[in-house]
């Protein structure tokens, strides 16, 4: 099983995760990508966004951010 990607967008303001998030997403057919964030916001737009490429997302909440997995 190959390492997931990991994009770390904690403190960039939106759009920037989203475009992190797709950039990463650009390079990956299949696997993992674990994304993190420390806003609600960008948590439930990453999330969003994901999920309308087809990607199945799970939501992890580290108390001061979370970790936004999404695996095809």
């Amino acid at each position: 099983m190959n390492e997931p990607v990991v994009v770390d967008a904690k403190g960039l303001s939106c759009p920037q995760p989203i475009l992190e998030t797709r950039k990463a997403l650009s390079k990956v057919e299949e696997g993992t990508v674990e994304v993190l964030v420390d806003t609600v916001t960008s948590r439930e737009n990453v999330a969003r966004f994901a999920r309308n490429k087809g990607w199945n997302v799970t939501l992890e909440d580290h108390g001061d951010w979370h970790k936004v997995i999404l695996t095809r």
